[in-house]
């Protein structure tokens, strides 16, 4: 146990990283972080931005050090995409195993009908935000395979959100990774970066919870039937 929460808290070293894998380490993090159902620990966003300092920091021209940028962009992205595309078959396959279980205190079918409904209204865009939220953009592809999102709107939308939220970390992190401040403060830095990321959601379940109470009050639960959007 030891080892393993030394391991984590590594992944917010820079120097550590360079010299555990560099860019192969990045790959596979973002890969089983978002692949992976048991690498929703890992440390995502923190990781995006500490492989932006780690280029800025690297000896190469102006050229040069933006080709590496677009490089590192490019292949992070890749294993981004990657992962949610496991992530989606993985719950196609197992999530008509699971509809056929009886319900329990951990899972319940019901909740599988409202993932349904909520992929049918807001599919693409919540594909999309779910990669800029911890742990959740772990469970969003997973998700979507279950319910059955239609593959090539879950494509294009996998696509489209792996490259904005790697493009936009990964270029925060290089345009701040030479300032003094943020490399005393590193910690501080990626604090900051996971509250900004979770704050949203955690706004939308406090201010959120009284309207679905409400919406529900006195009303029958409404079943919503499989299909193909």
């Amino acid at each position: 146990m030891a080892e393993f929460l030394e391991f984590i808290n590594n992944l917010t070293n820079p120097d550590w990283i360079v010299e555990h894998g560099g860019l192969y380490l990045l790959l596979f993090i973002v890969f089983a972080e978002t692949g992976i159902l048991i690498g929703f620990f890992l440390p995502g966003d923190p990781i995006l931005f500490i492989a932006g300092i780690i280029i800025a920091n690297i000896s190469l021209g102006p050229l040069d050090s933006v080709m590496t940028l677009l490089y590192w962009i490019a292949l992070i992205s890749v294993a981004g995409i990657l992962g949610n595309f496991v992530g989606y078959w993985c719950g196609k396959y197992f999530g008509h195993r699971l509809l056929k279980q009886k319900d329990t205190w951990f899972f319940k079918k019901a909740y599988v009908f409202r993932a349904q409904e909520f992929y049918h209204k807001r599919g693409g865009m919540a594909i999309i935000f779910a990669r800029f939220l911890p742990v959740v953009r772990t469970f969003a592809p997973i998700v979507a395979g279950i319910v059955e999102m239609d593959f090539k709107k879950f494509a294009l939308y996998n696509i489209i959100g792996g490259i904005l939220w790697v493009g936009s970390l990964v270029t925060l992190g290089y345009l701040l990774g030479e300032n003094e401040w943020v490399q005393r403060n590193l910690e501080y830095v990626i604090i900051g970066i996971v509250v900004l990321a979770t704050a949203p959601v955690l706004v939308r379940m406090i201010t959120g919870k009284k309207k679905v109470v409400t919406a529900e009050a006195g009303t029958e639960p409404e079943i919503f039937e499989r299909e193909e959007y």
